[in-house]
């Protein structure tokens, strides 16, 4: 397991109680003390953090579209996608089950450790501090949002793959340069049995991978 230093550097957070931190990277597979509770505890955090946030940005929007933007933010994949940024598998805590079965890349169990991570920055300082910190994570999600809500490019490019029956898209980091908090990655994007390949550079992942996507679909689209 990586120094937890590098995390608290990723999450721009001091934890005056470091089992904190440790309790929410702690995965029920572990005997003893786990993330559980601390992921309820950061699910219902984010979701009124996010949606006051929406409502501050979206001052005309109505409940049922601040709803919908709200889900696609707390969604599960977005949650996945954050905690792969901070390379959060790395610094799981898991039983010997989830280790040989690849439980530190498994999507739930990143999306519920950030989650329990919320949860965690919360009992250790304050509301205030808390919403700071997860706002901070979810910025640039928020700027991009809009109430049309179009699918992004990963989505729609997965779709028109399985559309046509053809094997899913895979993303590979080439490389990543910079320091944790100005990081730039270098993603190449590909399809099994499909002669094209698509390079994309990001200052997220994230952002990397729909870039490359939107490639993909230029190249597949006439």
């Amino acid at each position: 397991m990586r120094s937890l230093d590098i995390l608290v550097r990723q999450l721009q957070y001091e934890f005056h109680d470091p089992e904190l931190l440790q309790a929410a990277l702690t995965h029920r597979s572990v005997r003893g003390q786990n993330n559980e509770r601390l992921e309820f505890l950061g699910d219902s955090l984010l979701n009124f953090i996010v949606a006051e946030a929406l409502y501050d940005h979206f001052r005309y929007a109505k409940e049922g579209d601040l709803s919908r933007l709200r889900a696609n933010l707390v969604k599960g994949d977005t949650l996945a996608d954050i905690a792969q940024e901070f390379k959060l598998g790395d610094f799981l805590r898991l039983g010997p089950g989830e280790l040989k079965s690849g439980g530190f890349s498994r999507k739930s169990i990143l999306a519920d450790a950030l989650e329990a991570i919320i949860g965690a920055i919360y009992l250790d300082s304050n509301f205030e501090i808390c919403r700071t910190r997860v706002l901070n994570w979810f910025e640039s999600r928020i700027k991009e949002i809009s109430l049309s809500l179009e699918k992004d490019p990963k989505t729609r490019l997965q779709e028109y793959l399985q559309s046509k029956h053809l094997p899913l898209p895979q993303y590979e980091i080439l490389a990543v340069e910079g320091e944790a908090h100005a990081q730039v990655f270098h993603i190449e994007c590909r399809v099994p049995s499909l002669p094209y390949v698509t390079n994309s550079v990001g200052s997220t992942r994230r952002k990397a991978e729909q870039l490359a996507a939107e490639k993909y679909l230029q190249l597949l689209k006439p």
